[in-house]
């Protein structure tokens, strides 16, 4: 794929970027976010299809995305559907870091090392150009000031970036909630997107990242009752699966 076109986990992880400190937003989530990210991705390439909560290879030609390639290859190893949620919580050993130094490697961005209590190394990125960043953000910020529908493409960031708890980190205070709001609202405007996104909500809440148990006996509405993952990443981080926490050492470097 060229530079003209930007893969949506790239997109994503370019918004959660702090261009002042170099970390991301959100970390934990934001890996689940990615790995939802790829789904989409994929899918605008005709190259999966929602078969009801389920994911389904249509056609297993690869994209000529390694790291896209390698998510279509493990999907088409199943055998069968699979659910969104199970896969979205499944262990992503060092995505966002896969994706870091893809970004590095294509100029986008630059490490810069560091050290943490002056003792463990860091590694923070800095956006090398600005204005890529600037032009995805100003997708969303139209498609939130407009009220018009956007592209697949850019509802199903927005459905993401929600997901994931980003609307805080740009659109921040009382002043940014309205726009919060209807970032939240453009998960609407595509299905294979807002499926992905109620996922990635989901395996936060805890419902879902694994296989199906009966409930315990006397057991209420909990994380997976209905409307649970309406609330934004980040809240529930206390909640992530097991999985979802693998890698925490490269997230650590990341961020």
């Amino acid at each position: 794929m060229g530079r003209s076109r930007r893969t949506l986990p790239e997109e994503l992880l370019l918004l959660a970027l702090d261009p002042t400190t170099g970390t991301t937003a959100q970390p934990q989530s934001l890996d689940l976010g990615l790995a939802g990210a790829q789904l989409v991705e994929l899918a605008l390439a005709g190259r999966i299809a929602p078969d009801g909560d389920r994911i389904a290879v249509v056609v297993p030609r690869p994209t000529g995305d390694p790291t896209l390639d390698s998510a279509l290859e493990l999907l088409r190893r199943r055998g069968a559907p699979v659910r969104a949620v199970h896969w979205i919580g499944g262990p992503r050993l060092g995505l966002r870091q896969t994706y870091l130094s893809h970004l590095e490697r294509c100029g986008m961005v630059h490490a810069v090392a560091g050290q943490m209590c002056g003792v463990l190394p860091t590694t923070r990125y800095q956006a090398t150009d600005t204005a890529i960043s600037r032009e995805i953000r100003a997708r969303l910020d139209s498609a939130i000031r407009t009220g018009v529908p956007p592209d697949p493409r850019t509802a199903a960031l927005a459905a993401l970036a929600h997901a994931v708890g980003l609307g805080k980190h740009l659109y921040p205070g009382n002043e940014g909630r309205s726009s919060r709001s209807r970032l939240r609202d453009l998960i609407r405007h595509d299905p294979m997107g807002g499926m992905v996104a109620h996922a990635v909500m989901d395996v936060q809440n805890g419902a879902g990242a694994g296989p199906r148990r009966p409930a315990a006996p006397g057991a209420g509405a909990g994380a997976g009752a209905p409307g649970a993952g309406g609330r934004p990443g980040g809240r529930a981080e206390p909640g992530l699966p097991v999985q979802a926490r693998h890698g925490a050492m490269a997230r650590a470097v990341a961020h």
